[in-house]
């Protein structure tokens, strides 16, 4: 059986998208979690990850690390659709999986992911709302295309909704005001079991990483440890 190591499910965007995708998939895997932002962190990582951070998998004598490249490995290991079967729709999936491995750095900047807390919906700057509305063009575009066999971007859940699913719980998070297809969209993610099974194990988690929690007071705290 594989391992995924991980950092914090409160925070570790990274680390939620393997996770979702295999648990959604139905791969089995063992799991270790790293707190991150402690001073052995980097020292627990390495131990794992040649490149030094997370997530990783670890399948036998193979070591994957880099998000998309563990995506692909586990539809080439275990036989399980992480893209579209549909050539357009898997071009158009693994395209825009690559843009948000590459991209909207404003939205990941100035909203970190913290699935304790919700803030109030403010303007939060001219790089956050162009990624924002990226993210609505994509859905709409995706949705529009190939996705009325199912409520997620391709119908079916694929390896760009496991992509998308951080910026997912920071559209949440943050308040932002949607159009209801795309609220739609991030509804259906939030909703999955294995989503709520991460967001649950994460309010558990007696761990504070400073540098994901931003300087202004909540609209709502869920987090179970104080």
């Amino acid at each position: 059986m594989p391992t995924l190591v991980i950092g914090n499910k409160l925070y570790s965007s990274w680390s939620l998208r393997p996770w979702l995708l295999m648990k959604q998939l139905g791969v089995a895997f063992d799991e270790i979690l790293i707190p991150l932002d402690t001073p052995d962190t980097r020292a627990q990582v390495l131990k794992h990850s040649p490149a030094g951070k997370l997530p990783v998998l670890i399948d036998g004598d193979v070591t994957v690390f880099e998000t998309i490249a563990i995506m692909e490995y586990v539809a080439d290991a275990f036989g399980v659709p992480v893209w579209p079967q549909d050539r357009k729709a898997r071009a158009l999936a693994r395209a825009v999986a690559a843009e948000m491995h590459a991209g909207f750095q404003g939205l990941r900047s100035n909203c970190p992911m913290n699935l304790g807390k919700k803030f109030a919906r403010k303007d939060r700057g001219e790089a956050v709302a162009r990624d924002v509305a990226r993210f609505v063009e994509i859905v709409k575009e995706a949705r529009g295309k190939f996705g009325q066999s199912g409520p997620f971007l391709f119908g079916a859940f694929s390896g760009a909704d496991a992509m998308f699913a951080p910026l997912v719980t920071r559209l949440d998070t943050y308040s932002f005001d949607l159009d209801a297809p795309t609220r739609a969209y991030v509804d259906a993610v939030l909703s999955l079991p294995s989503f709520q099974e991460w967001r649950n194990a994460g309010l558990e988690e007696p761990w504070i990483v400073d540098a994901d929690e931003v300087d202004e007071e909540p609209i709502a705290i869920f987090r179970k440890v104080a």
